[in-house]
């Protein structure tokens, strides 16, 4: 490989076309993770769209190293979005409504905490733990960049599935052509139902067949044995059939608080299994320090940023957070806010290295970041009310020191996978650290975009809006500590089934979102898995990576068609569309778009193989 240093890496072509990709995978993220509570990586997906472009326009000049610069940068959006999509929509449901600037100001926070938390743990994380810790992610889009300068395929499934998807979207949701879901009611509120959403059949094909599975399954024990038993006992309690409640009122009323209990069960589940794993990891991570593992080097592949950087990085940062009103939501004072300033940097500090190494083991995409955040929330609360603050503007300052902590933990997971694809390639890790400083003070306004036109129109939040599952949970974690009265019988019943899963060997997390999602979200996301499962059949004929290309495509295209849709909702100041009755044609139109999504998806994952000299 030709040293670095004779190639081109941080161009201004390279920077704008991480940024342009970052701004749209970033608020497609945003939208998936409103809509559906999970979000997906889309480092490799950049990497391929950053370095077809870069071949386009800059035909022979380009660089692998550019490319890797693109991706680094495109990639950062995504973190953001997780921890704001996780947070920031409880205030709308509390009546809050932050300001545009405000969202944007948390998120980026957050990634510079992040970022500059990080960056004296990388040559102790990356280079000296390159064998113990792999670090999947980074190594797979540093092959992915490898076989694109070769010349290889696959490029071109993204843009099938972005246009797919983004048209499937637009047909269902915009024209109003076909309904956005099938249902077959059976009775007592018991439902089937499947979502016409191709970006939730890229979630379970990327997830895969056993994850998606576990998600149904506890789909299928709320729609088919709670909605109907909960509405059977009710009725004959009261004692005429004829008031036996809806299923809106059966969700609002009672399986709510079921699922947020399944689902904080569940995350306290993780925390206990991984509290292990984390306290090995930051003491490792000390230890290494304590050894000198951040020792100066004067190579340019061993170059971080200036320590003089990240200390007047790291003081601003606490300076902003502590004294401007613009970040922290509620009518905070400045002992307050000093406070919540001094929880964000323990919270971070804590959970920075415990990420940075945790992705290195499990990946991304397995990162425990809303676990992270529960107890950020929980401690910043408890210590929150044994000062006596428990009106709206303390949970409002708890969720916003939980936003930061969310977003920066988020991000130490995404820049260390970033950091391991450049140390393969041989990039200038300083540059890769500036694009990522860079990055999140652009991609922040987008994410910070959608979640704002989305929360700012009627409808907004919550029921009949947008359903944010993620954010829900944390706004009944706040309010619990706080001592606002909950159905905590309820919310047991939730907790006990996630630990009957847990006893039968079943991931909780999955299961607990299943019962806490609708059977529509969670039977879309199995039929993707079911497509991979099916792909994989035949290992010779299987091609995953090209599926997941397209699946990402599929992610971006539904996302930004959602995003446009929303702003020219909040453009026209209209609320949720309330659809008539679907006809038999329409319904078959819509299974038929399914249809057609799903043959897509598999051919991609069944696409032919294509050798570095660009031949089958």
């Amino acid at each position: 490989m030709h040293d670095g240093k004779e190639l081109k890496e941080f161009t201004l072509r390279a920077l704008l076309c991480g940024l342009v990709f970052g701004c749209l995978f970033g608020a497609a993220n945003a939208y998936l993770g409103l809509k559906a509570g999970l979000t997906v990586s889309t480092s490799i997906p950049i990497a391929v769209l950053s370095a077809a472009v870069l071949k386009l326009f800059a035909r022979k000049s380009s660089t692998l190293l550019e490319a890797n610069l693109a991706q680094t940068v495109g990639s950062a959006s995504s973190s953001l979005a997780s921890g704001t999509i996780f947070t920031i929509p409880a205030l709308y449901l509390w009546g809050i409504v932050p300001p545009y600037h405000q969202i944007a100001l948390l998120a980026l926070a957050g990634g510079l905490l992040g970022i500059l938390a990080m960056v004296p743990l990388r040559r102790l994380l990356i280079v000296d733990a390159d064998r113990e810790l792999p670090y999947p992610e980074g190594r797979a889009c540093a092959e992915v960049l490898r076989a694109t300068e070769r010349g290889g395929g696959g490029g071109r499934w993204i843009f099938i599935g972005i246009a797919l998807g983004a048209a499937i979207k637009l047909l269902a949701s915009q024209g109003h052509f076909v309904p956005e879901q099938l249902a077959w009611a059976l009775g007592n509120n018991a439902l089937l139902s499947i979502a016409v959403a191709p970006a939730l059949l890229a979630v379970g094909f990327i997830v895969g067949f056993r994850a998606s599975a576990v998600m149904v399954s506890g789909g299928l024990i709320a729609s088919l044995v709670l909605y109907p038993l909960v509405t059977k006992a009710h009725a004959y309690g009261v004692g005429d059939p004829a008031l036996a409640m809806t299923s809106s009122q059966v969700k609002s009323r009672f399986l709510i608080y079921v699922g947020a209990g399944a689902v904080a069960a569940a995350g306290l589940v993780t925390v206990i299994r991984t509290a292990p794993t984390m306290w090995s990891s930051l003491r490792a991570v000390l230890a290494g320090l304590k050894r000198g593992g951040a020792n100066a080097s004067d190579e340019r592949t061993d170059r971080d940023l200036p320590p003089i950087v990240l200390v007047v990085g790291l003081i601003v940062l606490f300076v902003a957070l502590a004294w401007s009103p613009s970040f922290f939501a509620g009518n905070l004072d400045a002992g307050t806010r000093v406070l919540a300033a001094c929880g964000v940097l323990v919270f971070g500090f804590l959970f920075v290295p415990v990420s940075s190494r945790l992705v290195g083991v499990i990946g991304v995409s397995s990162n425990p970041t809303s676990a992270m955040a529960l107890i950020t929330l929980t401690g910043t609360a408890g210590v929150f009310l044994w000062l006596g603050w428990r009106g709206l503007d303390a949970r409002a300052a708890v969720l916003t020191v939980g936003t930061v902590v969310c977003v920066a933990a988020s991000k130490a997971g995404d820049i260390s996978q970033d950091l391991k694809t450049g140390f393969l390639v041989r990039a200038t890790p300083s540059r890769q650290q500036f694009g990522q400083m860079i990055a999140a003070a652009v991609a922040c306004w987008a994410v910070a975009g959608v979640v704002w036109a989305i929360g700012s129109r009627p409808g907004g939040f919550g029921e009949g809006g947008m359903p944010a599952p993620q954010a829900t949970l944390m706004k009944t974690v706040i309010e619990a500590v706080l001592g606002d009265a909950l159905p905590w019988d309820l919310l047991g019943s939730g907790a006990a089934l996630s630990i009957v899963a847990v006893l039968v060997g079943l991931p909780a997390l999955p299961f607990a979102l299943g019962i806490y999602l609708p059977l529509a979200t969670m039977a879309t996301v199995f039929v993707g898995g079911c497509i991979r499962a099916l792909a994989e059949r035949n290992p010779e004929r299987s091609n995953i990576e090209t599926g997941i290309l397209c699946a990402s495509g599929f992610v971006a295209g539904e996302g930004l068609a959602g995003v446009f849709i929303a702003g020219w909702a909040f453009y026209k100041n209209t609320g949720a569309y309330k659809p008539p009755e679907a006809t038999a044609l329409e319904l078959c139109g819509a299974a038929g778009l399914m249809l057609v999504a799903c043959a897509v998806l598999f051919a991609a994952g069944r696409a032919k193989r294509v050798s570095s000299e660009g031949t089958p």
